[in-house]
């Protein structure tokens, strides 16, 4: 882990890419991102406000404003022929800002006193190498052993990166993406085993040395985390966040280099190898993503397959249209349909499909056999039977043979709506759901990681007896602040905001006070984590995010595809919304 770091050398593509415009890397495979963000405030007042935007304003005239009791946005026409045109003239803009820079912000918004904090907070967790900003800190907390939270994570740092292209500051984002990059390149071994080429880093951390007054970066691929599982969340977090600053800046010059090329596909080789699997999902460890301890996620882990999904189709976007990058494509698009079938048709539980289960016959043998996973009915939760409401759904957290995991798993199902893994129906299915469970979900501190937590004999057999993730604690059932920017998000896509303003109300109330806790403990998140860091960034960044988003749901189109109308799946099923 001694390889010294050399930076990415920008400048030899940056004359041959000057005059590339977004639309010569993305038009080419622009179906797969066709978006509607026609509903994202319901009955919308529409009023004429003139609005001063740094790139492209050739539509500007044809927008209005959108105000709701509380918060605005801005309406589009879906039936426009300019529909694409006005979409992309609202995407994000390099140079612009939003948040506490101003005395007011831009359409009208009266900030609240939270967010100059949250921003302040943030500013003090960036990390610098040789004098630029490349990421930010997991936790700035000073009251307990650092262990890795001084470190800079992969995962962590993409709410801190989209708070910053919100605010128009993309250099750091830019940094992180060519260090993290030149870190995949490092040798990567664990005792005698080499990891594949692809494999990204977890975290990283800025060494200093006094005497030789010079700094290096030391990577963490998994040889150093609890359990020694390596990151497979880090390489789609990765491609997702190069998508965002691409679309956020306009700027293609960085998702064209060759290094940038090279590392999506070092990244997509792991993942669309050939092997034993007759699945399309990715068979994965136990601790592999957020849920980083064991905790029963080992098989097909609803987080992992909506990333891939995401990953998949952000590469799409990014891909050239070269030999190598022709031959990815076909490959990335064979895959998405089958996976987009295979989740629609096996992840996804609504009432009816839960009544099916529970009358499942066993031990067909036949190409028409309905119970394909062989799954024991037997082994349906009680809990689960109460927890689903009329109208809703959602992608349960695992299925393998005989082993269907019916958790709800907050992170794999809002992306699965951002990524439009989920289908229309289903993410209405989904946001449903969220406001019919809305106190075992949501309570006092938004959000469950995962619900219901595991106890007892349950808890010992499956997390091994681990004191940090006992019931309604850290993964465990535990309240995260960070998946506020995910349910943001996705209630701004569905047209659901109100869903989201709520959750931020709740949070508004303690955030600051407890000083951006990790994460809360109990039922209904009303303790902070026994074992909880204080000045949590991605707590900080991700109510920055959703404030943001709320206050400017263009945003949303650096992180939300919409549906790709070539993978619509052949429904078998009624869904819980046609009962």
């Amino acid at each position: 882990m001694s390889t010294p770091d050399v930076d990415v050398d920008v400048n030899q593509n940056q004359n041959q890419n000057k005059n590339v415009k977004a639309e010569d890397i993305l038009c080419p495979l622009a179906e797969y991102e066709e978006c509607d963000f026609s509903k994202l405030l319901e009955k919308p007042r529409l009023l004429n406000i003139d609005r001063q935007r740094s790139l492209d304003e050739r539509s500007l005239s044809e927008l209005s404003i959108g105000i709701s009791p509380r918060h605005a946005t801005r309406a589009i026409d879906p039936n426009s022929s300019r529909f694409f045109e006005q979409l992309d003239s609202i995407c994000s803009p390099v140079g612009r800002r939003s948040g506490f820079s101003t005395p007011r912000s831009q359409i009208g918004f009266d900030p609240h006193p939270m967010v100059a904090e949250a921003w302040e907070a943030l500013r003090r967790s960036l990390v610098y190498f040789r004098g630029q900003p490349v990421g930010t800190i997991a936790a700035l907390d000073n009251t307990e052993e650092n262990l890795n939270y001084d470190q800079v994570f992969v995962r962590d740092f993409v709410p801190s990166a989209l708070a910053f292209l919100m605010n128009g500051e993309p250099e750091i984002v830019k940094n992180f993406i060519l260090k993290t990059l030149r870190l995949q390149s490092w040798e990567k071994k664990i005792d005698r085993f080499q990891l594949g080429e692809g494999v990204m880093p977890a975290s990283f951390k800025v060494l200093h040395d006094p005497v030789r007054n010079n700094e290096t970066l030391i990577a963490d691929f998994g040889e150093s985390a609890i359990g020694r599982v390596a990151p497979v969340d880090s390489g789609f977090w990765w491609i997702i966040l190069l998508r965002a600053y691409t679309k956020s800046t306009g700027d293609t010059s960085l998702a064209e280099l060759p290094e940038c090329q090279k590392g999506m596909r070092l990244i997509l080789s792991l993942c669309l190898s050939e092997g034993f699997d007759t699945f399309p999902t990715l068979l994965c460890a136990d601790g592999c993503c957020m849920i980083d301890r064991r905790m029963g996620v080992y098989g097909y882990p609803i987080e992992i397959q909506a990333l891939f999904f995401m990953a998949l189709r952000c590469a799409l976007l990014l891909l050239k249209q070269d030999d190598e990058g022709k031959e990815f494509i076909e490959r990335i698009v064979k895959r998405l349909h089958a996976l987009s079938y295979h989740m629609r048709s096996y992840f996804w539980l609504d009432l009816k499909q839960l009544n099916d289960i529970y009358r499942f016959k066993t031990e067909e043998y036949s190409h028409t056999a309905v119970n394909k996973f062989n799954v024991m009915p037997d082994s349906l939760p009680e809990w689960v039977f109460d927890f689903m409401p009329v109208y809703g759904g959602y992608f349960i957290g695992n299925v393998s043979p005989a082993r269907m995991d019916f958790r709800w798993f907050c992170l794999g199902n809002c992306i699965a709506i951002l990524s439009s893994l989920a289908t229309p129906e289903q993410s209405t299915a989904i946001m449903d759901l969220i406001e019919s469970c809305w106190e075992e979900l949501v309570g006092e501190m938004p959000l469950k990681v995962c619900y219901p937590a595991m106890e007892t004999h349950e808890w010992r057999i499956i997390t091994g007896c681990d004191p940090k993730n006992t019931r309604w604690s850290y993964h465990n059932g535990g309240s995260w602040p960070v998946l506020l920017w995910l349910l943001t998000a996705a209630c701004v896509k569905t047209g659901r905001p109100q869903i989201a303003r709520r959750a931020i109300e709740i949070a508004e109330t303690r955030l600051l006070k407890d000083h951006w806790p990790e994460y809360y403990d109990g039922k209904l998140g009303r303790y902070i984590g026994k074992q909880s860091r204080k000045a949590q960034t991605w707590s900080i960044a991700g109510y920055l995010v959703a404030k943001m988003m709320l206050e400017d749901p263009s945003h949303l189109g650096m992180i939300a595809i919409e549906e790709d109308k070539q993978m619509k799946p052949i429904l078998r099923r009624s869904y819980s919304w046609t009962l």
